[in-house]
């Protein structure tokens, strides 16, 4: 289903939040009628799910709105299986690629739905949940976001010890949205890889959702991956071109070497035309919204990855495309299902 023998993974694209909204609104098969579609003619073997918490929902409606996502995307799993697959497992993604279906990673993008209780992670897994970043641009329980940046928080202890169950689990810890002290602490307590699946970086454009140099290498001497961001806003203070996001890439690849840089879109442009967001201090105005025009859906995957061949080299191009993030979660990914992990928690306690 890739161009030319290329993978594609896209590490994050809030498609489950506008699939919900359109059904919530009485279509039947939104995912089937145009994400597929476009998923398919991207060519994407990959495709990270964020489980975003909007605004309207911060507080208790966290979790219910979580639970309701999670389920949309068991859905569409279900009336999808000839062409979709949840990947919980290395061997969840091998068998999604070998017979040509999408495998689709679940990911808590913030921890507002767990609020204080850590034991939630533990649901969460069972519920499929592979990645979690702790916080987007607001404050959670346990850590600042960009948009709270002036505070110089790190990590609060929750965070520090949700980091360390999560490690437990196996669940990737993403440290996409979080301030700069946070990624800082992350790097500093962290015993396995962490990534930035939607990040771009901060030498080529200023923006506080970006990577410093110091970052992207903390990532990479990690064992991480840097998805990089195509929002324009975070590409360049002017209109943002195609050429930029390639601009961003190459610069990555300098800084983090070739292992460690893939893509993650963050495609907007379609998301808001579908939810009517709230996006309160999401350091971005909705009303001028900065898009690369040549790259505003998952279709548009395929064209990029002809230029990344043509600019990188078919070798360079094949990793940051999709190989990077499928090698990673090949590598990173538990090999247990989550009954086990509970059976031998379940068994270390008796024996204490």
């Amino acid at each position: 289903m890739s161009h030319a023998g290329v993978r594609v993974a896209d590490a994050h694209n809030d498609l489950l939040l506008a699939v919900l909204h359109q059904r919530e609104r009485g279509r039947s098969d939104p995912f089937g009628d145009y994400w597929l579609p476009q998923l398919r003619s991207g060519g994407v073997d990959l495709q990270f799910l964020p489980i975003f918490t909007e605004d309207q929902h911060v507080g208790e409606g966290a979790l219910r709105r979580a639970l309701l996502l999670l389920e949309e995307a068991r859905r569409i799993a279900h009336v999808h299986a000839a062409d979709v697959a949840i990947v919980e497992t290395p061997s969840d993604l091998e068998q999604a690629l070998e017979s040509n279906r999408i495998g689709l990673l679940l990911a808590l993008e913030g921890s507002e739905p767990l609020g204080a209780d850590l034991e939630l992670l533990e649901t969460f897994f069972r519920l499929g949940v592979r990645s979690m970043s702790m916080t987007w641009n607001r404050r959670t329980m346990m850590a600042d976001g960009v948009g709270e940046a002036a505070t110089g928080a790190g990590l609060t202890s929750l965070g520090a010890d949700a980091v360390a169950e999560m490690e437990r689990l196996g669940i990737i810890v993403d440290v996409s949205h979080l301030s700069a002290a946070g990624v800082a602490h992350v790097s500093e307590i962290a015993t396995r890889p962490f990534v930035a699946t939607h990040s771009s970086c901060q030498a080529l454009c200023g923006h506080p959702r970006n990577l410093s140099d110091e970052q992207m290498r903390q990532i990479t001497a990690a064992g991480g991956v840097i998805g990089i961001n195509a929002f324009g806003g975070f590409l360049a203070d002017e209109q943002p071109a195609l050429a930029d996001y390639v601009a961003h890439i190459a610069y990555a690849l300098d800084v983090a070497g070739d292992g460690a840089v893939g893509l993650g879109p963050d495609f907007i442009d379609d998301l808001l035309h579908t939810i009517d967001p709230i996006l309160g201090a999401g350091l971005v105005d909705p009303d001028r919204l900065p898009l690369v025009d040549e790259l505003r859906s998952p279709a548009d995957l395929a064209p990029l990855v002809e230029l990344l061949v043509a600019k990188l080299g078919p070798e360079i191009a094949c990793r940051v495309a999709g190989d990077n993030w499928i090698d990673f979660v090949l590598a990173n990914l538990p090999s247990r299902r989550p009954h086990e992990v509970a059976e031998n928690r379940a068994a270390g306690a008796a024996d204490a």
